[in-house]
């Protein structure tokens, strides 16, 4: 499955990690680094396992953790209509 930001959410990268602004409805949402990391990977067409081992490697973490850390901010996302798949 793949993932994207839909045309209203404007992501900006900050010193802290990122700031989503869905614009139909004007609230956002902020992002540490490693969601800011995620969110860049996934406009960048990268797919869920690619980017486990992306931030595994990046942050030497255990891949399992990091899936799981990775599925569940995605399906927050999803629920907050920031992500489609």
């Amino acid at each position: 499955m793949t993932y994207a930001l839909p045309p209203d959410v404007i992501a900006t990268r900050t010193e802290e990690g990122m700031v989503l602004l869905q614009e139909t409805t004007g609230r956002f949402w902020m992002l540490n680094d490693s969601g800011a990391a995620v969110v860049e990977l996934l406009k960048e067409g990268t797919t869920v396992p690619a980017i486990v081992e992306e931030l595994s490697t990046r942050f030497g973490e255990d891949p399992e953790q990091v899936a799981a850390d990775v599925r569940a901010l995605l399906d927050q996302l999803g629920k907050a209509r920031l992500v489609t798949s």
